[in-house]
């Protein structure tokens, strides 16, 4: 490959990251309100069901439409095992969470966590991405000072555990044969709707009356909007960045509609915790960069070494 192409595929990777990023930090942040005001009409499971296996039938009917394989059996497998984890563990305790009473904003907030977890898992972050989350983590506790930040310790404990169950399924989820590109997202979303229909029936969800139409709007724009491209963008990106950067989102989400919709307001502590998580995401963003530049500039020298003689 020339000098010329190597750059140009840089440039290109470059750009879809800054997309993917910008799916999760602005889509999915909205997402929590998205849920909560889904809830309006529909009992959590349920909701994750419609969501779930709504988002994935699209996704896996367009993959298909353009030329995508179908998974194997170890694939779906996998998936499943996957989609367990992130879809019930991560995304379904969240969405119980708010159903007791949880505010979009706390949930959000809550979640902030998720980088530090990942380096539970194997995937510790360098240094200068140290002190990014460490700025990004003490942003998002003075945010959790606002009034809105109030909630039962069932709620609290919820969003608490969801991250952990986040967190590993990111950094495992990498390892394991998936499906390529979106239709690893398709295959989750559509082994993990399935089971919520279970959890469903075995916890004796009902409806007290039919959905709303605002309801039912908020469950499509968190299956189209949420799932498809805000969930297909994390599984881009944890595989191609560093989990420190893919789960980066986590500190932006609180600012993004969790507080700027609703009954949320932005008062007080928020004025000094929202630049305080701007510099940690610049950080993060930064290191995540100028790594990429040196695996860049160590291919291209690779590329134009002399073959050693033999």
């Amino acid at each position: 490959m020339s000098e010329t192409n190597v750059a140009t595929s840089w440039r290109d990777r470059q750009i879809l990251i800054l997309l993917a990023l910008a799916a999760t930090y602005f889509v999915w942040g909205s997402t929590y309100l998205g849920i909560r005001f889904a809830l309006e009409g529909f009992p959590p499971f349920a909701l994750n069901a419609v969501r779930f296996i709504g988002g994935g039938t699209l996704l896996y009917a367009w993959l298909r439409s353009r030329g995508a394989p179908v998974p194997t059996p170890a694939q779906w497998r996998n998936a499943a095992v996957s989609g367990a984890i992130l879809l019930i563990g991560g995304v379904g305790l969240v969405t119980i969470a708010e159903d007791l009473g949880v505010g979009s904003g706390v949930a959000a907030s809550a979640i902030a966590v998720m980088p530090l977890w990942s380096g539970m898992f194997g995937q510790w972050p360098v240094r200068l991405e140290w002190l990014g989350l460490a700025l990004g983590f003490s942003g998002v506790a003075l945010l959790a000072q606002e009034g809105d930040f109030q909630t039962t310790a069932t709620g609290t404990l919820l969003v608490v555990v969801a991250p952990l169950f986040w967190a590993f399924g990111s950094v495992w989820s990498v390892r394991l044969n998936l499906p390529r590109n979106s239709m690893a997202t398709a295959a989750q979303m559509l082994t993990a709707g399935p089971m919520f229909v279970v959890l469903t029936l075995v916890f004796g969800e009902s409806f007290d009356a039919a959905p709303s139409t605002k309801a039912w709007l908020s469950v499509a724009y968190l299956s189209l909007f949420g799932s498809v491209l805000a969930y297909s963008a994390y599984v881009f990106l944890l595989r191609t960045v560093r989990p420190t950067l893919a789960t980066s989102y986590a500190y932006a989400n609180p600012i993004v509609l969790g507080l700027t919709l609703g009954d949320e307001t932005i008062t007080g502590p928020a004025w000094i915790a929202l630049p305080i998580i701007l510099v940690g995401l610049a950080i993060v963003g930064y290191a995540q960069s100028a790594r990429a530049r040196r695996r860049g500039e160590e291919r291209r020298a690779a590329a134009h070494s002399p073959l050693p003689r033999r």
